[in-house]
This record gives C-alpha cells, sequence and structure tokens, in this order.
C-alpha cells in the first residue's frame, strides 16, 4: 500500500527519475514465499519517507535499491542504471559514485578516525572527491561541524565516541561529495530531538542544494511532515 504526493519539476535534468522499480520480490529461501514491493518512481531531487511495521521489509528494500542484495524478480533502475545489470564491481563502484548510504549498524571502520571515515568515499571515488565542495577535507570538517561534533573528536577513532556521535558520522559519511541518491535506514534512532531536527535539516538543506533524492526509512512517523512524499510498506508476499 502506497501514500505518495508531490510536484513535478521542470527542467530535463530535474526530471530524471532517480528510483524506478517494476514488479520488484525479494526471499531469502526458495522454499519462502517472495516479498512483494510496490513500484516505486521517484524523480531526481525529490525525497521519500518510508515506513511500516517491523518485518514488512523496509531494511531489505534499501539493500535492493543499493544493489546489495540480488531481487527473486522484477527490476531495479537507480539514475537511469539496472543495477542489477552490473558485474559485482560496476555495481559497488556505482554505489560508490552515486549513493551515500546510512546503514542502521553504521557500518563505520574502527580503526581509523572520525574525519576519515567521512572522507572515505571520496577515496573511493574520483566522482565524490570531485565533487566536494571547496575540496574533500573542508567539506569533511563542515559536515562534522554541522553537526555538532566536536574538532578535538575528529582525530579520534569512532570507536571512542558515543552512539549518538557515530550515527552522525556515518550521516556525514553519506552525504559528502553529492551523490544523487542517499538512502537513510533508521538515520536518527540514537539522536536525541536536538541533534534529530538538526540532521533532518542539514539532510535535506543539502540534498536540495545539490538536487539529490532522499529515501529515509524510520518508524518515527513524526518525522514524516518532513517529507513530499510517504511510502507504506506492508510486507505483502505472494
Amino acid at each position: 500500500m502506497t501514500s505518495m504526493t508531490g510536484s513535478d519539476n521542470n527542467s530535463s535534468r530535474r526530471t530524471e527519475t532517480a528510483i524506478d522499480t517494476r514488479d520488484l520480490g525479494f526471499s531469502w529461501h526458495p522454499q519462502q514465499d517472495i516479498l512483494a514491493f510496490p513500484d516505486i518512481t521517484l524523480k531526481r531531487g525529490e525525497h521519500l519517507f518510508l515506513h511500516g511495521p517491523s518485518g514488512s521489509g523496509k531494511s531489505t528494500l534499501l539493500s535492493l535499491l543499493a544493489g546489495m542484495l540480488r531481487p527473486a524478480s522484477g527490476s531495479v533502475q537507480v539514475l537511469g542504471t539496472d543495477i542489477h545489470r552490473l558485474g559485482a564491481s560496476a555495481r559497488d563502484q556505482f554505489r560508490a559514485d552515486h549513493m551515500g548510504v546510512i546503514f542502521q549498524q553504521f557500518n563505520l571502520v574502527p580503526y581509523l578516525n572520525t574525519l576519515a571515515n567521512v572522507t572515505l568515499p571520496c577515496g573511493l571515488s574520483p566522482l565524490r572527491s570531485k565533487r566536494s565542495e571547496p575540496s574533500v577535507s573542508a567539506e569533511a570538517e563542515q559536515l562534522l561541524n554541522a553537526l555538532s561534533i566536536p574538532e578535538d573528536h575528529w582525530h579520534r577513532k569512532v570507536t571512542r565516541l558515543s552512539i549518538g556521535q557515530q550515527q552522525r558520522i556515518a550521516a556525514a559519511r553519506a552525504l559528502i561529495g553529492a551523490p544523487g541518491l542517499i538512502l537513510a535506514d533508521e538515520p536518527t534512532s540514537a539522536l536525541d530531538a536536538d541533534n534529530r531536527d538538526r540532521f533532518l535539516e542539514l539532510l535535506l538543506n543539502l540534498a536540495h542544494r545539490h538536487h539529490t533524492s532522499v529515501l529515509f526509512v524510520s518508524h518515527d512517523q513524526s518525522l514524516a511532515h518532513h517529507f513530499g512524499r510517504q511510502l507504506e510498506l506492508r510486507g505483502n508476499r505472494t
């Protein structure tokens, strides 16, 4: 079941499709019923709030969109590319170039410090590095300042920081280098109200500036009013 509202943009670049899925289904085991997802069309620059009960497939859908899981049926187009037609290494590079992913478990590199974690996507993607403004290091510092990570924490290993700080560092890593699509899986779950609102404001302002699409997963429906479109998953199986 879906509930969507939103408006079209005018220029040709602004009508570029960020996400287009058709007949998408997934199953962890061949003997299981297929988890069926509604078709999604998200234009470049649009922001979508995804919600639904536990087990409805929210995180699974994000993993399918990121190319980290392969669908049992259907197709996934991201920024005009059918990502599941790419080989494994090309799919990984496409994700590095064009997607910022905020994982539930953060997936920070424990032996790297804060700045090194934030700038990591730019080391993996020359495109992300080129898009960083005014430079990779300067943009990283701007993001950390905006997310209230103190300067004396920038050279600490991330394992020495609080869970809330680690979550904000994961957000900064996803935002750096103006990716075309942000996939955010419960990105505010460890944040207090002030940091949650600051993060959302930063995320959506930066997305608007760079014409980046955002798919934002959260169980907290009080956040839905920040987004132009909403999608509810019901966990339908076939």
